[in-house]
């Protein structure tokens, strides 16, 4: 019960850890990130979440609704 819901958290955290961050992604499309967060985002161009995350100032929150807008942006691209 328990143990595996949360042994299940670590592997989504771990799969969202390694996603990637496209090369052209257009962070300005991102409704909801704040500007200092988007210009950040813009300046450091992370490859991965999880170096997204690791930026100061980048909140769960903001990691958060990229999850959702590169998920989007994938199934866009497979339809």
């Amino acid at each position: 019960g328990y143990l595996e819901r949360q042994q299940e958290e670590i592997e989504r955290a771990r799969r969202q850890e390694n996603s990637q961050i496209p090369d052209d992604f257009d962070y300005t499309q991102v409704r909801g990130l704040s500007n200092e967060v988007r210009q950040k985002l813009i300046q450091h161009k992370p490859v991965t979440l999880g170096q997204a995350g690791r930026i100061s100032g980048v909140t769960p929150a903001a990691i958060s609704l990229l999850t959702v807008h590169l998920k989007k942006s994938d199934k866009q691209k497979s339809a």
